[in-house]
C-alpha cells in the first residue's frame, strides 16, 4: 500500500495545453439531484468543474436546475422528467441516454433519492455507458438493492469507480460495519478485483484499491468534513479528473487527496466546526495555482 503525497498527485495530473478547448477536457454528464435534495447537485457539479473538466452537463428535474443555474452558470443542464418523489423518473429516460452518446464520463447518485427510479435509472445507464462511470451515494444504494436481487454489479464499456462511506459498502457487501472496519484495506481490495472497478473506501484515512492490486492510503483530511455535502464535492472531483483523462485509479486517489488537502487549508481559516462543503473549492483553486495547474 502507497500512502498519497503532493508529489504523486501532480505527477498526475498535467498541465492544461495550451492549443486546447473544452473538448480537451471531457464532457461529463453528472445525474443528480431532486426536490428534496437540490445542493447535492450543486456541489457535485462544482467539484466537477473545479478539477477541469471541459463541460459538465447536469441532468434533473427543473427545482434542481433551476438552484444550480443561478450559482454555475458555467453548467449546461438537461431537464428531467420528475416522479411523484420529486426525483428523475425512469420513464423518461431516452432523453439521458441520449444525451450519454456524447458524455465521456457519468457520475450518478448525489442527491437522486433511494427510490425504484434510480435503481432503474443506474442498471439502464450504467450498461449504455461507453466511458468511465463513477457512482455514488444514491447510486450505491441503487447497486446494494440489484446485487442482493441476484444481479450483477452494472458495468459500463469503461472503468467504474464506487466511492462508498463504510455504511454504504456494508450495503454493497452484505458484511457489517465491523467486518469492515477490523479489515478495511483486505476489503477494498477484495471488491475491487470482484467487480473489476475502481473502490474508494471513504474513511479517516480513505483507502483507494485499484482491480490491478494497487492501493493508495489518503493522508489528508480532517473532521471538518464530518457534514453533508462533502461526499458530494469529492464524487464530482473525482469525476471531472476523470473527464480531464486520467485513468480511474489516478483520478479517484488524485481527487481523494486534493479534497483532503483542500480541506486542510479550509480548517484553517475558518475551522473545523466553521468550514463547510463549498468552501473547499477556494482552497483547491489556491492548490492548483500553487503547481502551475
Amino acid at each position: 500500500m502507497e500512502q498519497l503525497c503532493e508529489e504523486f498527485v501532480f505527477s498526475c495530473i498535467p498541465t492544461r495545453v495550451q492549443e486546447s478547448h473544452k473538448g480537451s477536457y471531457g464532457h461529463l454528464l453528472a445525474v443528480a439531484g431532486s426536490r428534496r435534495y437540490r445542493g447535492a447537485a450543486s456541489l457535485t457539479a462544482e467539484g466537477a468543474l473545479r478539477t477541469g473538466a471541459g463541460i459538465v452537463t447536469l441532468a434533473s428535474v427543473e427545482p434542481v436546475l433551476a438552484a444550480v443555474t443561478a450559482r454555475l452558470p458555467e453548467c449546461c443542464l438537461l431537464p428531467c422528467q420528475e416522479n411523484e418523489a420529486g426525483g428523475i423518473s425512469a420513464q423518461g429516460a431516452d432523453p439521458l441516454s441520449e444525451a450519454l452518446q456524447k458524455a465521456t464520463v457519468l457520475l450518478m447518485g448525489p442527491g437522486l433519492g433511494n427510490t425504484a427510479d434510480t435503481r432503474a435509472l443506474v442498471r439502464r445507464l450504467v450498461g449504455e455507458a461507453r466511458g468511465t462511470v463513477v457512482l455514488d451515494a444514491d447510486a450505491l444504494n441503487a447497486a446494494a438493492a440489484l446485487l442482493a436481487a441476484g444481479e450483477a454489479m452494472p458495468r459500463p464499456a469503461g472503468s467504474l469507480i464506487l466511492t462508498p462511506h463504510p455504511g454504504e459498502m456494508s450495503r454493497l457487501t452484505g458484511l457489517t460495519a465491523a467486518e469492515i472496519a477490523a479489515d478495511p484495506a483486505g476489503i477494498a481490495a477484495r471488491y475491487a478485483e470482484r467487480w473489476e472497478c475502481t473502490l474508494v473506501l471513504k474513511g479517516h484515512r480513505t483507502l483507494i484499491a485499484a482491480p490491478d492490486g494497487r492501493m493508495w492510503q489518503n493522508t489528508t483530511g480532517n473532521a471538518g468534513l464530518s457534514r453533508g455535502g462533502s461526499g458530494d464535492v469529492l464524487a464530482g472531483m473525482v469525476s471531472g479528473l476523470s473527464a480531464c483523462g486520467l485513468p480511474a485509479p489516478e483520478a479517484a486517489a488524485c481527487a481523494v487527496w486534493l479534497h483532503g488537502a483542500a480541506a486542510d487549508r479550509t480548517a484553517d481559516r475558518l475551522g473545523q466546526y466553521g468550514m463547510l462543503p463549498h468552501d473547499l473549492l477556494t482552497d483547491l483553486g489556491q492548490i492548483f495555482a500553487e503547481h502551475y495547474r
